[in-house]
């Protein structure tokens, strides 16, 4: 593989010269693209599941990423030296576990543009956005309302619930779900902005899913964050379908907090480790509240177990317990695979991956007759990996009918079908397979 500056140059010349392609919907076409992707051979990295011999067409990245092929390898490594030293595997095992997690800082940092000290690995997605609200949910007087975007992944909004009830309040009180204009499905920049003004001295927290998982569209962060914090509000985002998806500066947009899962995008396994960013703005403030846990207590005075809380000054201070060790081995396989890539050098790909997706199913819609309502935002700056599509008149059956035929996407009540073409291991040709697949489904059922 090609790495450094020369690659980023060679994924850039690449991508720019084919976004000035005219797309073709033949076989040959899409296998000229992928012979001269120079991000190809990452697919080669994975294990991909088969149907009838052939590899599937996988396109549920965004539910689960596939099994990076160094994953039985990394668990292995962290049992045998479970098995060599017991216990003093904490310091003497390849890996340390008593400092595991510092392994992640660097190659977290870079996927969410964040400073080394503002990024960790723990817990679970939900989990840790419970840990944040304690911090950063804190309503008094007039000023107790969360803003949200419309139709949220349902955990993000159980947890404004929660928090509503454990001050006392009520969902009525708290919870303001963002509304689209009448007849469109997405949400505008400027709309965001105007309510987030209308609220005021009332708005407490703005919370929203960055990637938001029905309609896939993301966001503009810096400019919702700009306006949150102009009405005294924390900005805070949930990166569950963003991170490893879309290039982030969270430090530079001066985004207070957010979390993530890695089963997605970032192909860790089910229910993997998850990761939490803090500001380094707020990590430096140790009387901030929080929940606390040993392992947020500073390292110089963590194992004379003294009564008193000692927080670290950074985003560290929030983890509770030591590191799940084996749920992270794999995780490290794939975050150094992002480091290698590069995000940006992803991103390309993503988007020229994405626009052909695209042209595909306006071809299926013109041979098949079947009408696809593309719900996610055709500007390329409001979107990542993931199509959502309204399926008129189809039910689930349509995913059991694409089962069928090797295909894997993924459902949302009630005719939606959602689409995630990943850089790092799907292909044009899939894309084109797809087309011809659903062509084919929609033309016999």
């Amino acid at each position: 593989m090609v790495h450094g500056h020369s690659f980023g140059s060679f994924v850039h010349q690449f991508f720019c010269l084919q976004s000035m392609s005219i797309f073709e919907n033949n076989l040959n076409f899409a296998k000229q693209l992928d012979s001269k992707d120079p991000l190809a051979l990452y697919r080669q990295q994975f294990l991909i599941p088969t149907h009838n011999g052939s590899d599937v067409l996988y396109f549920t990245g965004n539910s689960l990423g596939l099994q990076p092929k160094g994953a039985l390898d990394a668990l292995k490594q962290e049992c045998d030296d479970w098995a060599k030293w017991g216990v003093e595997g904490h310091f003497n095992s390849k890996n340390p576990w008593y400092s595991y997690h510092e392994m992640f800082a660097e190659g977290a940092s870079k996927l969410v543009g964040a400073l080394t000290t503002e990024v960790v690995m723990m817990n679970q997605l939900t989990v840790n956005l419970h840990l944040l609200l304690t911090t950063f949910y804190r309503p008094q007087g007039k000023r107790k309302k969360i803003l949200f975007e419309t139709k949220p992944f349902p955990s993000d909004q159980y947890a404004f619930e929660s928090h509503a009830t454990i001050h006392n309040l009520t969902s009525e009180e708290v919870l303001v779900e963002m509304q689209p204009r009448a007849g469109e499905l997405t949400l505008r920049t400027e709309d965001i902005v105007k309510k987030i003004e209308e609220l005021g001295e009332e708005l407490a927290l703005v919370c929203f899913g960055a990637v938001n998982y029905f309609t896939g569209q993301f966001f503009d962060l810096k400019t919702i964050t700009e306006a949150a914090h102009k009405q005294g509000a924390y900005a805070g985002f949930d990166l569950a379908h963003t991170a490893g998806n879309i290039p982030l500066e969270l430090h530079k947009w001066n985004v207070d907090f957010a979390c993530w899962c890695t089963y997605k995008y970032l192909n860790s396994g089910p229910g993997s480790v998850a990761g939490a960013f803090i500001n380094q703005k707020h990590t430096k403030n140790t009387e901030l509240p929080r929940l606390a846990g040993w392992w947020g207590n500073k390292k110089e005075t963590r194992f004379k177990m003294l009564p008193n809380f000692d927080p670290m000054e950074t985003v560290e201070a929030w983890q509770l317990s030591n590191s799940p060790v084996f749920n992270m081995a794999i995780h490290k396989v794939t975050l150094d695979m992002f480091t290698e890539a590069g995000m940006d050098n992803l991103r390309k790909k993503s988007e020229h991956l994405t626009a052909y997706l695209e042209y595909i199913l306006s071809e299926v819609e013109k041979n098949s007759g079947q009408v696809l309502q593309v719900i996610t935002p055709k500007n390329k700056e409001e979107r990542g990996a993931q199509l959502s599509v309204i399926v008129e008149g189809r039910d689930k059956n349509l995913i059991k009918h694409l089962a069928e035929n090797g295909v894997f996407v993924d459902w949302r009540e009630p005719n939606v079908i959602r689409l995630a073409p990943v850089p790092l291991y799907n292909t044009f040709e899939d894309i084109y397979q797809l087309g011809q697949i659903l062509t084919q489904v929609f033309a016999s059922k």
